[in-house]
């Protein structure tokens, strides 16, 4: 089951949790503890109560204090796997619209592009708006985004 999990991963994802694993192995010693275990799946976009983390290190782990490198692979796989795409796409809405104003307009596009690095040109900004913008209102709404 484990194998499935991990065969149905994009690269992508694969180097995500690697990543994420890595950056939160502090001592560097292929295992995890609780906190570094609590904001290694932060970083994945998963925000569980304490409850659920300790029952994954009493789960997962050799010892119930730590977890290592291929029981959080395959945790966060099966994680990954599990969620719901509206939501993937909700949560990217929110990163456009920062201020939770409900839409993405012309200063949120041009903001996400500048920290990206994304060099685009203002005509390009526009485009996108206006190709997207089913009601002319000059932005993206929620469901717009979600159609797109």
């Amino acid at each position: 089951e484990r194998a499935g999990a991990l065969d149905a991963l994009s690269e992508e994802q694969r180097e995500e949790i690697n990543e994420a694993f890595s950056l939160f192995d502090l001592d560097k010693d292929n295992h995890i503890d609780y906190h570094e275990l609590k904001v290694a799946l932060k970083a994945l976009g998963f925000d569980l109560p304490k409850s659920d983390i300790l029952s994954l290190l009493q789960t997962h782990g050799p010892s119930r204090l730590v977890l290592p490198h291929a029981a959080f692979v395959s945790i966060a796989a099966s994680r990954i796997l599990a969620r719901d795409p509206r939501d993937e796409i909700l949560r990217a809405f929110e990163l456009f619209d920062a201020e939770g104003k409900g839409n993405i307009n012309l200063m949120d596009l041009r903001r996400v592009a500048r920290e990206l690095g994304e060099g685009l040109q203002e005509e390009e900004l526009v485009a996108m708006i206006e190709e997207f913008d089913l009601d002319g209102d000059g932005a993206i709404s929620r469901d717009e985004f979600v159609g797109i």
